[in-house]
């Protein structure tokens, strides 16, 4: 790639074969232009420390510069196979910010606008078979790219967010411009690139895109659908006279076949569709439904479409879908929007997914990040109105792992309007043929607390019509969010956690925490000298300009675990508070599901669960991809059967997920002091009905002299006795004084913990390879008669650096004397690089290592 301005010569000329290109640089596609100036060391890593910063002026912001600094070609030569000739050959091209130019061998052939543009290139007159070709594609940047100065207006106390607005007179990734969950100040180039794949292919004289499959679903008992297919049949040829073919589906191993017929004239793009009024081989009796997390199985059905001409087939699609029924009302106690899967009523446990903010986007991060979260035990992801249209892959994987997709259209109320409203429209057009086969996604929402292009309701339902739409994310049913900083945890409980009134109701689409990140993962943001004493310029830079509070607030409430000496110590108590920070916010809601609790909760959205770039203001996993407590924390709390301890009332209820009920259940809560001993055993009786909630099912009356720091064990045990699930809590005799405090049994008087008396972890393991992957199963156990606290194993190379992504079984969790554990660690085998090390460390145990390979 080359900066436009540096070269003289056109585009006729740029996309030739031949070209000299020595001063040409390398260029990371997909990407951007900044990542391919970091790649080539024009600039430094924007992820480190403050070189990100608009004052460091180590990397020029494109308000400052103009477009044209951040304009530059792209170009590659390829050869086409001998294979190709006679054929349609199609230059496919998946996704450019923010404008381009297409070239091929001296011919501009298209010109792209909009960030989420799917492209389709019949080339086959510009190009040579078996011969060298050029393609040359100029990227502009977005047309306005707006500044991170502050607006004058926006949403209370987000003045900042969006900068000065204008970035949103573009269809793009808005959060591009600064925000408070990444950098406030932006990310300098606006994501300008090719950051999306470039695809080169062939058809017969006829073409096939965008196949759809519509299920309606018999009720009551949903045990009939009725499948409706189309797909767009495309005639690029410029012969006069038009075509006759044929286009024939197949839903494989379900012996459903059907066929059509169709004359389509030359240009034209038409949508064949097929009816089960017309082919009764359709309806699909007894259908195996998708369901989402813990409510049933994740059935997939395969489609093949064919089209022929004479006999001889031109091109082929296939697709899979699922056949379920998504809904939403608001006909609930407080009128917010309630859920329904397959005729059920959904309680939603979802959360916020933010992009990479430099699109530093593959396969491998896709799949590490939705592991982590079908592993933490949410069930919808919301595509956040200021990021982005996520890959295929994506979605595909959502469908395999059972998680709703919210899909919002890059609007914000913090920013202004698309200008060019058709370009907008195109866009989502593009967008929602590409996606809408998947049963994962759930509903359409225009933006994020904003409005709506005139227009976009009455396109979603042509282009669908099978899912529901909501203008922006408060409104019909869904109020406004918060908290999204450091507040004390009892307030959670307590329900005053947001300046704005009570959150704990209704359907809340943004309310969340911060955790700090692992100490080897601050090490890699930034210099030692910076860690520790905390610099807080630093620190608040990869805070949002300190918008959680990571260098107060989080600060005060670690040092309740006693103040620290070293990063290594602070970091090590930063993973507890971050652990109480999601326990205490989804088990609240857990207790207020649906109608079971104090108040009707329809839905939380967490704000948000995974990183767009390396910041303290960490949350599941870090932006590398190393887990936190969190992760694991959020995984126990959304465990489908679950008992759960409230600090404030100091009650135990116990939840279910499942859409089956369990009679004759057994909760226990164990009570021991800081010397391990028990000082309370209390049990009861549970009847769970299906999806709901026995709250309050035990009150623990703690002994007065317990002493300051104590924990609290629960065990759940079904009708035979048998462990299902467990709960562990550490808890101090701290009164909650109020809203204004930190103080509270779940957040202040914990340097008792420091008081914990040794205790002994007996470590085996053994490893085992399959296929690619390198699993390493632990088994421990503790020896001694002390609790063994707060256990993080670590799977780490021999720099001592964490193996990623590694997926734990589980982690950062507590031993009982006696008690056993087998945790599972699996990873790439390409990952491994010269060697692997277990180590296990823990708050009173010694730290052990083993060198694995």
């Amino acid at each position: 790639m080359i900066k436009a301005g540096d070269v003289n010569a056109l585009g006729e000329t740029i996309s030739q074969p031949g070209l000299q290109t020595s001063e040409w640089m390398p260029a990371i596609v997909p990407g951007t232009v900044l990542n391919s100036l970091v790649y080539n060391k024009k600039y430094p890593e924007p992820y480190y420390g403050i070189n990100n910063k608009l004052e460091s002026k180590l990397i020029p912001d494109i308000s400052e510069t103009g477009r044209d600094f951040y304009t530059y070609w792209f170009r590659t030569e390829f050869t086409v196979p001998e294979s190709f000739k006679g054929k349609n050959i199609w230059l496919q091209l998946d996704g450019i910010n923010y404008r381009a130019e297409v070239w091929v061998n001296g011919n501009l052939l298209s010109t792209i606008h909009g960030m989420f543009m799917q492209d389709y290139i019949n080339v086959s007159e510009f190009v040579k078979i078996g011969k060298k070709n050029a393609l040359a594609i100029k990227v502009y940047p977005v047309d306005v790219p707006g500044s991170a100065r502050p607006k004058t207006w926006g949403a209370v106390g987000e003045f900042h967010n969006g900068g000065n607005g204008n970035i949103g007179l573009n269809t793009t990734m808005l959060m591009t411009v600064g925000w408070d969950f990444t950098f406030m100040d932006g990310i300098r180039d606006r994501n300008t690139g090719i950051w999306k794949n470039i695809s080169l292919y062939t058809t017969g004289k006829v073409a096939l895109r965008h196949p759809f499959v519509k299920s309606e679903l018999r009720k009551p008992g949903y045990d009939q659908a009725r499948e409706s297919v189309s797909v767009e049949v495309v005639n690029p040829s410029n012969s006069y006279s038009g075509i006759n073919c044929t286009v024939k589906g197949e839903i494989p191993g379900e012996n459903i076949t059907f066929e059509k017929s169709l004359r389509i004239l030359r240009g034209e793009e038409k949508v064949l569709t097929f009816t089960p009024e017309e082919f009764p081989q359709l309806v699909i009796n007894s259908p195996r439904l998708w369901w989402p997390v813990n409510k049933g199985p994740q059935n997939l059905y395969n489609l093949k479409l064919t089209v022929s001409v004479d006999g001889v087939v031109c091109d082929s699609v296939k697709t899979r879908f699922g056949i379920r029924e998504i809904t939403s009302d608001t006909n609930t106690p407080d009128k917010s929007r309630v859920f329904y899967v397959n005729g059920k009523r959904l309680f939603i446990r979802g959360t916020n997914w933010i992009p990479e903010a430099m699109l530093r986007i593959s396969d491998e991060r896709t799949y590490a990040e939705l592991r982590y979260t079908r592993q933490s035990g949410v069930n919808l992801v919301r595509m956040w109105g200021g990021g982005i249209a996520e890959s295929d892959y994506f979605f595909q994987l959502c469908d395999e792992l059972g998680l709703l997709v919210w899909q919002e259209f890059w609007m914000t109320g913090d920013t202004k309007h698309p200008q060019d409203k058709g370009s907008y429209l195109a866009n989502v057009t593009s967008t929602v043929k590409r996606i809408r086969n998947h049963p994962s996604l759930a509903y359409y929402v225009a933006s994020n607390e904003s409005s709506e292009v005139t227009g976009t309701p009455e396109l979603l339902m042509k282009l669908d019509g099978t899912r529901g739409y909501q203008m922006q994310s408060e409104c019909a049913g869904v109020h406004d969010g918060s908290p999204y900083k450091q507040v004390n945890p009892m307030q959670h409980y307590e329900n005053t956690a947001s300046p704005r009134g009570s959150r704990v109701d209704g359907f809340n689409p943004e309310y969340g925490a911060p955790t700090l990140p692992t100490v080897e993962i601050l090490r890699e943001m930034m210099d030692e000298k910076d860690l520790w004493p905390i610099n807080k310029k630093v620190w608040d830079y990869l805070d949002g300009n300190g918008f959680h509070l990571m260098t107060t607030l989080y600060t005060d409430l670690v040092n309740q675990y006693g103040e620290s000496s070293s990063i290594d110590e602070f970091a090590r108590k930063g993973q507890l508070l971050g652990a109480i920070n999601s326990k205490s916010i989804w088990e609240v809601w857990n207790y207020n599901k649906l109608d079971y609790g104090d108040r009707f909760c329809s839905g939380l959205l967490f704000w948000y669960h995974n990183c767009s770039m390396r910041q303290v203001a960490s949350r599941m996993w870090d932006w590398s991809l190393e887990p936190t407590a969190s992760l694991y924390h959020t995984a126990n709390s959304l465990e489908p059967l679950h008992a759960q301890f409230d600090y404030l009332k100091n009650t135990v209820s116990v939840v279910n997920d499942f859409y089956r009920a369990f009679n004759n259940y057994k909760v226990v809560a164990q009570v021991y002091d800081i010397d391990s001993r028990k000082v309370l055993e209390e049990s009861a009786i549970v009847n769970l009905l299906e999806d709901g909630v026995a709250n309050d099912v035990l009150t623990i009356r703690f002994p007065e002299n317990i002493s300051q720091v104590h924990f609290i064990k629960l065990i759940l045990k079904d009708e035979k006795g048998k462990e299902v699930s467990s709960n562990f809590y550490w808890r101090s005799k701290d009164k909650y004084e109020g809203k204004t405090t930190l103080t509270g049994p779940a957040t202040s008087g914990f340097k008792q913990l420091g008081d914990l008396k040794p205790a002994r972890v007996k470590l085996s393991y053994k490893v085992r390879e399959e296929g690619n992957r390198y699993f390493v199963d632990v088994t421990l156990k503790n020896s001694s008669n002390r609790i063994a606290f707060f256990n993080q194993l670590q799977f780490l190379n021999l720099k001592m650096s964490p193996i990623r992504p590694s997926f734990y079984t589980d982690n950062f969790f507590t031993l009982m004397p006696g008690e056993n554990k087998v945790v599972t660690i699996e990873t790439g085998k390409e990952k491994l690089g010269e060697g692997a090390m277990l180590v296990l460390k823990g708050w009173n145990t010694e730290s052990q290592k083993y060198k694995l390979k």
